[in-house]
């Protein structure tokens, strides 16, 4: 008989060679969970009551040669919702939430997500915001795809539009918040990231020049002016590292009462400017 605790000790086995004891135990129990409903509470009281995981070996395989659990589960939580990811989309942060949850906080009438990736800011708004208009884009056919069925799983009302971020289309209206969480880690740090990112996730979505790590923040904020409503606000999830650059060239371009936020581990993560 399998029990709980055999396929946690397994899982625990294949992940910790590349994430470390603590965070290998987290998805095990990720998978346990997933894959049998087990909650945390039974897996500590009951370890070694009977549980069966049909394709434990594929698992096992898959995160072993350091493909992410999501990717593996096919599936991320987000601000308490399930979404679907895979190779063609970013797996969802917890400190985006942050940033979506700011955001609802303003309870803007209308909203427009650029790079949606998963759809998980543009869907979670949606949610957060019954009766908003929530519009979401992306470069990627494949990443839509997700968002849209994204979208459908959770009952969020989204217009979805392929367009790039670098040269926005006029969409015919203007938002009073516009979003993005864009590409913004410099090629030089690749080096230094796990396997399960650098190997899997689409480098599209995380990387930007050395040179120009503003590349997408810049582009966004001049293209804001014909996007946002007069008084509204232009949300950005930021690189730690260049907060206050990103907070300067708001201000140069043009952005009123700009601010930085903290994350939940103190770091500058999120900025905000309002259109004058």
């Amino acid at each position: 008989m399998t029990t709980r605790r055999d396929i946690l000790d397994r899982l625990t086995a294949a992940a910790e060679p590349l994430y470390g004891a603590a965070e290998a135990r987290q998805i095990a129990r990720m998978v346990l969970s997933a894959r049998t409903g087990a909650t945390l509470t039974q897996m500590v009281v009951e370890p070694d009551a009977a549980a069966e995981i049909a394709d434990l070996e594929r698992i096992e395989r898959e995160i072993a040669a350091a493909r992410p659990v999501q990717y593996v589960l096919g599936e991320a939580e987000f601000c308490g919702l399930t979404f679907e990811v895979g190779e063609g989309v970013l797996i969802p942060r917890p400190e985006t939430e942050e940033l979506v949850r700011r955001i609802a906080d303003m309870r803007p009438a209308s909203l427009l997500d650029i790079g949606t990736g998963s759809g998980c800011i543009a869907v979670s708004a949606a949610r957060l915001l019954p009766g908003a208009e929530v519009w979401a884009v992306d470069i990627s056919a494949e990443a839509l795809a997700f968002a849209r069925r994204n979208a459908v799983r959770s009952g969020a009302e989204v217009r979805f539009v392929q367009a790039d971020a670098l040269r926005m289309p006029d969409l015919g209206r203007r938002f009073e918040a516009v979003v993005s969480n864009p590409p913004y880690i410099p090629l030089s740090e690749r080096e230094s990231m796990r396997r399960n990112v650098t190997e899997y996730e689409p480098a599209t979505a995380l990387f930007v020049p050395d040179d120009d790590p503003l590349l997408f923040y810049r582009a966004i904020a001049r293209q804001a002016h014909r996007l946002l409503a007069p008084g509204g606000l232009l949300w950005f999830e930021v690189h730690e590292t260049f907060a206050d650059e990103v907070a300067a060239m708001l201000r140069r371009e043009g952005f009123a009462d700009v601010e930085i936020y903290a994350d939940i581990n103190d770091k500058p993560r999120m900025a905000c400017g309002r259109m004058k």
